[in-house]
């Protein structure tokens, strides 16, 4: 009995060393969920690419039944937003620390990260909600919202209240540093 109680033991330590083995390896992200019959860009899901169509953030949000069918659809949309945010807010935060490394000690890190965050609101009213889909089956709304850098650039050109060297940091470095964000994304 003793012998099996410590085989039945090592075994059981052998598992979880597995476990946490596995766990502490390399995290591997599909970019595909794998669902049939949906739309590529739900599959896809939240993405920085750039394509023949130019520079874009697509977000994709979803959103359960709610009892109301506007209401979730307006629900999905929020969330896709909310992910344009997300990616655009990333690639915000990396124009913001390379401009202060560019910049020197004559700037402000908390007028700077303010500027960022103001711009970064304003450049998401420019995004748009591009596609919409219901699953027929579990009555969920996936929408797909899609923020174009050329359009975003044209935003921060018209912002009179913005810093006029962080503007013209933004205008010139944008495009590499969409580049630098949708690689690391991937």
């Amino acid at each position: 009995m003793k012998q099996r109680y410590s085989l039945s033991r090592m075994i059981f330590l052998l598992g979880v060393g597995c476990l946490l083995a596995a766990c502490g390896g390399k995290t591997m992200v599909e970019s595909d969920l794998g669902l049939k019959g949906v739309p590529d860009w739900v599959n896809k899901g939240t993405q920085v690419l750039k394509d023949d169509n130019g520079r874009l953030i697509h977000g994709v949000g979803m959103a359960s039944p709610l009892g109301d069918i506007s209401l979730q659809g307006a629900t999905a949309d929020d969330r896709a937003r909310a992910e344009v945010a997300r990616a655009l807010s990333a690639m915000m935060d990396v124009v913001s620390n390379d401009f202060m490394a560019s910049a020197g000690k004559g700037m402000n890190d908390e007028a700077v990260s303010r500027q960022i965050k103001s711009t970064t609101k304003v450049m998401l009213n420019g995004s748009k909600i591009i596609a919409r889909w219901r699953d027929k089956k579990t009555n969920n709304i996936f929408s797909l919202a899609e923020m174009d850098m050329k359009q975003a650039k044209e935003i921060v050109k018209n912002m009179d209240e913005m810093n006029a060297d962080l503007r013209a940091y933004f205008e010139k470095e944008s495009d590499n540093v969409f580049d630098r964000v949708a690689r690391t994304r991937k």
